[in-house]
């Protein structure tokens, strides 16, 4: 039976400035400045200021929409090795949001492993998570957070800094193509 919540049914959302936030995020980490460096959280809040409600849920649509691709993709690599991507990316994530009170309250990690699952399982992450009411406050951290945590995992499996965000533009450039 279909599900209203399938991926094919889901907005894609502004992906490319939600890649271009996810991507600012990791290269602060990489060069250990994560969370420190004002000037890149002025611009953050500045960019954020300026959407309109409309903007803002595209932007929103377009985190779900990574998450949806970084799930995929460990999905994938898991599979080639017979494992499950649920047994063994679940667990470190919610290790890493539970590290991270101050942007992740601990009632919204539920939430953000939903996400996850929901895209383990094929659904798409804003549908999932639209079903149960409108996205609140709270919620906009660890979203952030959670597509940066699937980014940094997919990086450190590869080996590979800009892994995540190459292949994301990659996917972009392709579907612009056709």
């Amino acid at each position: 039976m279909p599900s209203p919540c399938d991926s094919k049914h889901a907005a894609v959302g502004d992906v490319g400035a939600a890649l271009m936030m996810i991507d600012s995020r990791l290269k602060a980490v990489y060069s250990g400045k994560a969370g420190t460096d004002p000037e890149q959280q002025q611009l953050i809040d500045q960019f954020t200021a300026s959407l309109g409600p409309e903007e803002a849920e595209d932007l929103v649509d377009g985190a779900c929409t990574l998450i949806y691709m970084f799930v995929q993709w460990l999905r994938m690599a898991h599979e080639d090795q017979d494992s499950d991507v649920i047994e063994y990316v679940v667990p470190s994530f919610v290790a890493s949001l539970r590290m991270m009170p101050k942007s992740v309250r601990p009632e919204v990690i539920p939430t953000m492993v939903g996400l996850v699952v929901a895209a383990a399982t094929g659904l798409s992450p804003n549908l999932w998570r639209k079903q149960y009411g409108d996205w609140t406050g709270d919620e906009m951290n660890s979203l952030e957070a959670t597509a940066l945590l699937l980014a940094e995992h997919i990086n450190r499996l590869t080996g590979d800094q800009d892994f995540a965000t190459r292949m994301v533009t990659e996917a972009l450039s392709r579907s612009n193509q056709d």
